[in-house]
């Protein structure tokens, strides 16, 4: 049996991280390069979870890996475009609903004895459920809010922008840039919407389990 460190999705997850220090090494110098490599980094996050399945190599080090990367790649590019959009504040803020629902259900999951922060078999929203149980629609959503973001940064100005003036550029252009941007935007609001609910239903979970833990 080889080592876990070296299990194949867990490799890809290692290729993941250099190339996403590359591609924010070069992000103010070389736009274009920074949105190949970081979309790379993006579809390689769906490859690796492939070659877990199909060589029965998941593992615990595997998705906790695979979420520090996919968070602290999301986090950087919201960080990112903080500095090029006013108000940078809504970036920010979006970078701590993704990293904190994240967090509180992770940690739910494990106070709970799952072993994936996937399983959502329990909760009751449907919305949820459908996120986690219906792959094509969680690659829809992740898929749309990483172009969505990559989107903004391509054409975001050297200096400080209003993030309404360019979105409504946006809508002047062709219209396949603009239907490719608002279904990215649907997307978007998506996810939101589920990380909002991830967050409360993870943080009932651990409430549940103090309430349980004190009788």
């Amino acid at each position: 049996m080889p080592s876990v460190y070296l299990y194949i999705p867990n490799i890809i997850g290692y290729f993941r991280i250099i190339i996403n220090f590359i591609a924010f090494a070069v992000c103010y110098s070389n736009k274009a390069l920074f949105a190949i490599l970081y979309f790379i980094s993006f579809v390689l996050d769906g490859v690796d979870g492939w070659f877990a399945r199909k060589f029965n190599q998941a593992s615990t080090f595997g998705a906790v890996l695979d979420m520090v990367t996919d968070r602290v790649s999301t986090a950087c590019l919201l960080a990112l475009l903080s500095q090029f959009y006013r108000p940078g504040l809504a970036f920010l803020i979006l970078l701590g609903l993704d990293i904190t629902s994240h967090w509180f259900q992770m940690y739910s999951s494990f106070l709970s004895g799952k072993t994936s922060h996937k399983d959502v078999k329990h909760t009751g929203n449907w919305l949820l459920k459908l996120y986690y149980g219906y792959r094509p629609f969680m690659a829809f959503c992740c898929v749309s809010c990483e172009v969505l973001y990559i989107f903004l940064f391509l054409f975001a100005d050297e200096e400080s922008t209003s993030l309404l003036s360019v979105c409504k550029g946006i809508l002047n252009q062709s219209p396949v840039v603009i239907l490719v941007f608002v279904s990215t935007l649907v997307g978007w609001a998506v996810k939101q919407a589920t990380n909002v609910i991830q967050m409360k239903t993870a943080a009932d979970a651990c409430v549940v389990y103090d309430l349980k833990r004190s009788k």
